[in-house]
């Protein structure tokens, strides 16, 4: 498995506006703050505002701000908003299992186990823990 770019990306914008909650902060100082283009930034916020994941104002004031605590916002709920699920083979992507092969896979406990890992990690690290890293 690998996180793309645009997920990357969006952990650094979200870890940024968790920075700078106390006000709105504007697609162009993140983009200057992290080295990462307007353009993109622009389209990755537009999938964490239309999640809830942030709050926009209009206008010479405005920009972007969590909408919840940094503390409410794992690591894994952004990268699952971005990236789809985490899962590291596609077998593994319905709930139940629906391979042909999961009664009889030699390999599918690896998979299931590397899963758990990933997510173990994820879903337990916060954007607040992030930012006293």
């Amino acid at each position: 498995m690998k996180i793309s770019t645009k997920g990357r990306y969006a952990l650094r914008l979200m870890l940024d506006l968790a920075q700078h909650n106390t006000e709105y902060v504007t697609i162009k100082s993140i983009a200057d703050r992290q080295d990462i283009s307007s353009k993109y930034l622009e389209q990755i916020i537009s999938v964490l505002n239309r999640a809830g994941f942030v709050r926009s104002i209009r206008g010479a004031q405005g920009g972007y701000k969590l909408a919840r605590p940094a503390k409410d916002y794992t690591v894994g709920t952004i990268l699952r908003l971005i990236e789809g699920d985490l899962v590291p083979v596609a077998c593994m992507e319905d709930e139940p299992n629906q391979c042909l092969r999961a009664d009889n896979c030699p390999t599918l406990k690896v998979w299931k186990e590397l899963s758990d890992a990933i997510n173990g990690v994820v879903d337990n690290v916060t954007l607040a823990d992030l930012m006293e890293s």
